[in-house]
């Protein structure tokens, strides 16, 4: 007991030692925790990736917190002897501190967790870690209509939250809204192809739209608005240089959006060339070339 007291009054008296060792410590202890969690797993589950982050943030608070208690007397004359540069310490250290509370703000307003699909500005994702400071995401291609992972991982600094609204995507994971458009640089009367075109959507659709309107009805009434319906939806529009736009949109598996966009596609290409002929290049078609001499009789 002696001993242990001796040692515990010299490491007290050596404060950098004690120091030194905590840090050892703490760092050893969450090392062990983390290679537990993770086992021999080589791809982490979100059970695994919200363990993770909790020792990491945890460990982290602890030795901070350790720390302070172990230098105040120190850190108390350190601010009285910095009181004349304070304000500058608090414009240096500004994104620091909206780091902080940006955090503190999404843990407060609960607005995403770990495997939640999140769009922050320019970047989408799924979070893998969050942290005092900052949120892992790994990236997802959603502005080409593609719902694939990039294999790139993104770090926001947690700051951005208060600069950027953030966009929980996650009923996105198993179905989505894809919306695509078709150009048709000729003007043609595009309106009778469209009852053939929606039932080839519907038999496309025929396997999975009953799931389709149940996960449909479960988004509204979560989110307590009336949306668009499982049922494609069909419009024409056109640009600004006098093309046709056709706007197909489609509520359906995720990893089938953009196989269903190329049946889609490819069955209005198919109905397109059925009913109006082949032109060349001046926009005529071949038979209305041949001379009279040449006409059939």
């Amino acid at each position: 007991m002696e001993k242990a007291q001796e040692i515990l009054t010299f490491l007290l008296e050596n404060k950098l030692l004690f120091s030194l060792i905590l840090i050892f410590v703490v760092l050893l202890i969450r090392r062990l925790i983390l290679s537990q969690i993770r086992g021999r797993a080589l791809f982490l589950s979100e059970g695994q990736r919200t363990g993770i982050s909790f020792t990491k943030n945890a460990s982290f608070t602890l030795l901070v917190v350790a720390l302070f208690l172990l230098w105040k007397s120190e850190i108390s004359q350190f601010a009285l002897s910095v009181a004349a540069v304070a304000v500058a310490l608090v414009v240096a250290s500004k994104e620091i501190i909206l780091c902080f509370t940006g955090s503190i703000q999404r843990a407060s307003s609960r607005s995403f967790r770990i495997g939640d699909w999140i769009e922050v500005g320019k970047s989408s994702g799924e979070v893998i870690e969050h942290t005092l400071m900052a949120t892992v995401i790994q990236e997802i291609d959603l502005h080409h209509g593609q719902y694939h992972f990039t294999g790139k991982t993104i770090t926001l600094p947690n700051s951005l939250f208060f600069t950027y609204p953030v966009k929980n995507l996650n009923f996105m994971k198993r179905y989505v809204y894809h919306e695509f458009k078709i150009v048709v640089p000729a003007f043609r009367n595009l309106y009778p192809l469209l009852p053939n075109l929606e039932a080839r959507i519907e038999e496309h659709c025929e396997e999975f739209i009953e799931v389709a309107r149940r996960y449909n009805g479960v988004i509204e009434k979560h989110a307590g608005v009336d949306l668009p319906g499982p049922d494609p939806h069909i419009h024409i529009t056109s640009g600004d240089t006098g093309e046709q736009l056709v706007h197909v949109m489609l509520f359906c598996p995720t990893e089938e959006a953009t196989h269903l966009e190329q049946k889609v596609r490819a069955d209005f290409m198919d109905a397109y060339e059925r009913a109006f002929p082949a032109l060349n290049e001046d926009g005529i078609a071949p038979s209305s070339l041949l001379s009279p001499d040449e006409e059939p009789a």
